[in-house]
């Protein structure tokens, strides 16, 4: 039904339903609007100018102020779509925040590339990553470690160069080089340990590891000293200077405890430091030769002798803690 229905008052407004009957006196049938121009308000309306008592004059109060409708600044705020459900809260500590990474150092004058962070610290703890095939077949496979410091942030990480045939035949006396690269990926040290004997039979071809840093600058080396009861090595400088002295216990055998090497200055015989293979539990010194040290020294100490230090870390690993084919063959003294 069309307005000008209703404007003409041809029909009921509203129109009635089915089965409804209006009162009598009802607007039923009568036009709309009503004739006369509408209903007047009960009392009349008010002369021109005038207002009911009811309805306050513009201005006074109770009417929105005149002008366009001010809004809040920058707009009301967007209306999330969809059903608003809060995350639900997880029971429990919280979850171990990841350790922050080592920021790169600046270079310095008079060190190596890369070995910058090694000028403000006095530790480093070596991990040896554990292999799944040597731990269950004895399969000698290329050592891999982790270099970090004392609050477990890596520095660097170190892996063995050596053919498969070297590896099984030679066991823990194999030569090999070794790479230490920074987090970047970048080569800061080599090691290379040339192959030699380890027994005190032969005094004149013991064990020695070159440190080179940067790749083909050497800047010292660590060398076997004859003994019969206790291993000793001395640490030198690239012109062959002893710096300082490193002497182990007579028994090397981990047996739930740590298993120190001294570190001694040579010009005073002070204890400056140590170098301590750490016990890593029963079954994993049992099944695996995956070890872990920790290495602490003078933090005055000069950088070529802390990374010096650090390679003889790794020289000792291997002469006393390497096993072959999960075997251990440590002996008292130096014969074997």
């Amino acid at each position: 039904m069309s307005y000008a229905q209703y404007s003409e008052g041809g029909a009921p407004y509203p129109p009635a339903a089915p089965g409804f009957a209006p009162p009598p006196g009802s607007y039923q049938g009568a036009p709309y609007p009503p004739a006369g121009g509408g209903y007047p308000p009960p009392g009349g309306y008010a002369p021109p100018g005038q207002y009911p008592p009811e309805y306050p004059p513009p201005g006074q109060g109770g009417y929105p102020p005149a002008g366009p409708p001010v809004y809040p600044p920058g707009g009301y705020p967007s209306v999330p779509q969809g059903p608003v459900t809060q995350p639900p809260i997880p029971y429990g500590p919280p979850p171990e925040q990841n350790i922050p990474m080592v920021p790169v150092p600046q270079a310095m004058p008079g060190v190596p590339p890369g070995l910058e962070y090694l000028t403000a610290i006095d530790q480093l703890i070596i991990k040896q990553k554990v292999e799944a095939l040597e731990a269950l077949i004895g399969f000698e496979t290329n050592n891999k470690y982790s270099v970090k410091n004392s609050m477990g942030q890596k520095i660097f990480q170190a892996s063995e160069k050596t053919d498969c045939c070297t590896r099984n035949l030679c066991g823990p006396n194999r030569p090999f080089d070794m790479k230490i690269k920074d987090l970047q990926g970048n080569e800061v040290i080599h090691l290379y340990r040339p192959f030699r004997c380890t027994s005190c039979c032969c005094p004149c071809f013991l064990q020695r590891i070159e440190v080179c840093a940067p790749p083909g600058n050497v800047i010292g080396y660590v060398c076997q000293e004859w003994s019969i009861l206790s291993p000793k090595f001395t640490v030198r400088d690239a012109q062959e200077n002893v710096i300082l002295r490193i002497e182990g216990p007579m028994c090397t055998f981990s047996i739930c405890g740590d298993v120190e090497f001294e570190v001694l200055s040579d010009a005073t015989g002070q204890n400056v430091g140590k170098i301590s293979k750490q016990w890593t539990g029963l079954l994993r010194e049992m099944f695996t030769d995956a070890d872990n040290f920790g290495i602490s020294f003078p933090i005055d100490l000069h950088v070529h002798v802390k990374a010096t230090l650090l390679a003889a870390a790794f020289l000792i690993d291997f002469m006393f803690f390497e096993k072959s084919s999960n075997k251990e063959s440590d002996r008292i003294g130096m014969f074997d």
